[in-house]
């Protein structure tokens, strides 16, 4: 069983990929326009990440009194499908252009969407919702920045 605490620890771990994702990224393309722009995705996945530990800090531990309900892993599978919202298999070495960094970058990006929206309907406190509903939007200008430099 997943508890929200625990579905909150892959949202965190979602955010670290994605920052580790954009920093490797503008270390690695000789694109000068482009690395400002890589800079600015990695500070946002960063503040997600800080945001979420503390969404996890304020979320209660203890069973008894946790209104959130428990998932089990099937549902929780079945809602994510095969992501794993990793990026090991994806060398940004290999990758034959920007384009292809950009496509990958909103692939991650579309994917992460996707779970926070999972996320909101375990989420009760409508302050927690509002703010969760800025990170997708958040998300969503990251898509629209990154589809600026696909040519």
């Amino acid at each position: 069983m997943f508890s929200i605490r625990e579905i909150i620890d892959i949202a965190i771990k979602i955010e670290k990929n994605g920052e580790s994702f954009y920093r490797e990224a503008r270390e690695k393309i000789s694109n000068p326009a482009l690395k400002p722009v890589l800079l600015f995705l990695a500070d946002q996945e960063h503040e997600h990440v800080k945001w979420f530990e503390k969404l996890k800090a304020r979320m209660k531990t203890t069973d008894g009194n946790q209104k959130v309900a428990e998932i089990s892993e099937s549902m929780l599978q079945s809602l994510v499908g095969d992501q794993t919202f990793s990026l090991d298999d994806a060398s940004l070495s290999e990758l034959d252009s920007v384009e292809e960094l950009i496509e990958l970058g909103i692939e991650l990006e579309n994917d992460t969407i996707l779970f926070y929206q999972m996320l909101q309907t375990f989420i009760e406190d409508s302050d927690t919702l509002k703010e969760l509903d800025e990170i997708i939007a958040e998300e969503s200008r990251h898509i629209e920045i990154l589809r600026e430099y696909v040519g």
